[in-house]
């Protein structure tokens, strides 16, 4: 007996294992990722090290080429390529093309540790080397954040609260923020008072290098307890930075403002610079964690947004810029359409060809 005697013999069978493979195939394409652009992995890596004051060629010796021998040490590495420019080095480092995603993870800790092994060797006043092994983000959704007669630190504090927010999302693997300035403190040396009370620049600097500083004020006994002293040196304004003592000269005390014009600002010239419809703004990057259905994902965030509307400052907007998983939505939508009018010009023309009765 043939297959197709079988199952035109045995109805009940032919139906329950047709229905079976149904069922089966809904469950599956409703489980499945869905993603715009498939995932990629990048086997890259780029190491940065600055080193202030030091000529390209003190940077080559001194920074690059010890960082490219101890990298050299691993047996993943394909091949280096390095930039050795004035007062900075970069090392970018590419792994062997048939090492995996869940290969790297291992593998950029066996380099971090190399590194960090060899950064007793570095010259003093270079920094320690900053590893950047994440390339394969891809933001899933991008908003913007504007407020009109806001300033750069509030846009600053509300999209951190948005970020906090938003990261608690199941699926969602990282949120970050675009455009955010650095706020600090500008101080204008007057050399010439410098010189006058015979102070070293130097003298300055240690003195701010000195501020800030946590560290064990020690314990007093009272009875039977322990009490722990705090210290407190952390400086709140200008105006403490400004009051702080350099020494004395002739009789009387000297102040930082003495010697030193201090104010405060934002970062100059600001690395990235945001404008959504011509006004200013920070931007929220959303990436989505590996193999989730980024449709589900989006309308998760999206309810969230509208549950935090009644923490939005009054004149500040949330605003989407990009948002994959609505091109997903599209996108699958489309495919299911196209596939249901596949499915019954089949059936119409096997009715046609072969008769309702076959």
């Amino acid at each position: 007996m043939t297959l197709t005697e079988y199952t035109i013999r045995n109805k009940i069978v032919s139906w329950t294992v047709t229905l079976l493979l149904v069922v089966g195939g809904l469950i599956a394409f409703l489980g499945l990722g869905r993603l715009e652009d498939p995932e990629f992995t990048i086997k890259k890596a780029v190491v940065v090290t600055a080193y202030p004051g030091a000529s390209a060629r003190e940077v080559e010796e001194e920074l690059t080429l010890p960082i490219e021998n101890a990298i050299q040490q691993l047996p993943y590495v394909d091949h280096i390529t390095s930039i050795s420019s004035a007062g900075l080095s970069q090392v970018t480092v590419e792994m062997k093309s048939f090492y995996r995603k869940h290969d790297l993870a291992q593998i950029w800790d066996e380099m971090r540790r190399k590194i960090r092994d060899m950064e007793a060797g570095l010259p003093p006043g270079a920094a320690k080397p900053t590893i950047n092994d994440d390339f394969a983000d891809v933001y899933g959704m991008y908003f913007a954040v504007t407020g009109e007669g806001y300033d750069d630190g509030e846009l600053a504090d509300y999209a951190d609260f948005l970020r906090r927010e938003l990261v608690l999302v199941e699926g969602v693997g990282k949120v970050a923020i675009g455009g955010r300035r650095q706020q600090q403190v500008v101080l204008e040396i007057n050399r010439a008072k410098l010189s006058a009370l015979n102070l070293p620049p130097s003298s300055l600097r240690q003195l701010l290098q000195a501020q800030n500083l946590v560290s064990d004020a020690g314990r007093i006994r009272v009875g039977n307890e322990y009490m722990r002293i705090q210290s407190t040196t952390a400086h709140q304004s200008v105006a403490d930075l400004a009051n702080l003592m350099l020494g004395r000269a002739g009789g009387r005390i000297i102040y930082l403002s003495d010697v030193a014009n201090l104010s405060k600002s934002y970062q100059d010239p600001p690395s990235h610079l945001y404008r959504f419809n011509g006004r200013p703004g920070l931007t929220l990057g959303v990436s989505f964690t590996s193999g989730v259905n980024v449709v589900e994902i989006g309308k998760a965030l999206r309810t969230r947004l509208s549950e935090l509307e009644s923490e939005r400052p009054i004149g500040m907007s949330v605003s989407t810029i990009y948002d994959q998983p609505a091109q997903v939505e599209k996108s699958v939508n489309a495919f299911l359409v196209g596939l249901a009018q596949a499915v019954a010009i089949v059936i119409v023309v096997l009715l046609v060809a072969m008769g309702l009765r076959s």
